[in-house]
């Protein structure tokens, strides 16, 4: 009898003790502060998952390790870098990534301080052309293949301006879609209906290894005058004590990432800076 009653106990405080696990499991995942981040495709920095593989990218991978260390749920919207734009702007989303800083893209959302990276740009022309970029007046006669929203400002001024001249309208192809784009860029330069493209040079030689297409195209250099420096953007709708709060979890974040596990975040993807 008494070997049975103290089963018994044993039973029921098991019980008790899971029962408490699952109350504080629970009241958790309801308290638990999700971050909606919008992101698009850039590999391999920023990639969309499939069926074969769940990476993320190099960014996205780094912002998870600093949010969820902080205690937040992410969830991610995979689509294209205009769409994502209009979304952090509207709140349907907290954040995307990696933007170029802009007077325009400033008055619409909050950026962090503490860049994600600084990467070198290139072009990307067929292997038979010998052209290089030595300044705007150098890209006259080309057509040049850019993206909806994509914006090169910062590193170049007069390029951005030439894309955005009416004048030169018929000599700049915008190529839009989901999470495709700079692969088909690629492929129309291959194609000959297109002449030239510029990206983040990490960006241009991850895409032509994973297209195999180092015998028909090649990258060159010089890029734009200045290096493509990326930060994070906020939504401007979240209230201004909880935007900093996630601006601060980033920089300090970003921090302390540097060296070492940065390194192995890049070495992931075969890329490294």
């Amino acid at each position: 009898m008494w070997r049975t009653r103290r089963a018994c106990r044993k039973k029921a405080n098991a019980l008790f003790i899971t029962a408490l696990f699952v109350i504080g499991t629970l009241f958790n995942i309801a308290h638990a502060t999700t971050l909606k981040v919008c992101y698009d495709q850039w590999a391999p920095m920023t990639i969309f998952p499939t069926a074969t593989s769940s990476r993320r990218g190099v960014i996205i991978d780094m912002v998870e390790q600093i949010y969820t260390a902080q205690g937040y749920t992410i969830k991610y919207y995979e689509v294209p870098l205009a769409r994502g734009l209009e979304m952090v702007a509207d709140g349907t989303c907290d954040m995307l990534p990696e933007y170029l800083i802009s007077d325009s893209a400033e008055q619409l959302f909050d950026f962090a301080t503490q860049e994600t990276f600084a990467y070198k740009s290139a072009f990307v022309v067929r292997n038979a052309d010998d052209w290089r970029y030595q300044g705007v007046q150098s890209i006259k006669g080309k057509r040049i293949a850019t993206g909806p929203g994509w914006d090169y400002s910062s590193m170049s001024a007069d390029y951005q301006g030439f894309i955005d001249d009416p004048n030169n309208a018929s000599m700049v192809e915008v190529i839009a879609g989901n999470d495709d784009v700079i692969e088909r860029i690629f492929r129309m330069i291959k194609e000959n209906r297109v002449d030239v493209y510029a990206d983040n040079e990490l960006v241009l030689q991850h895409v032509l290894n994973q297209l195999n297409l180092n015998h028909e195209l090649k990258i060159v250099r010089p890029g734009l005058e200045k290096k493509l420096i990326e930060y994070p953007i906020f939504s401007k709708t979240i209230p201004a004590e909880k935007r900093q709060k996630l601006i601060t979890i980033w920089e300090q974040g970003r921090v302390s990432l540097k060296g070492e596990k940065e390194q192995l975040l890049l070495k992931k993807y075969n890329v490294s800076l």
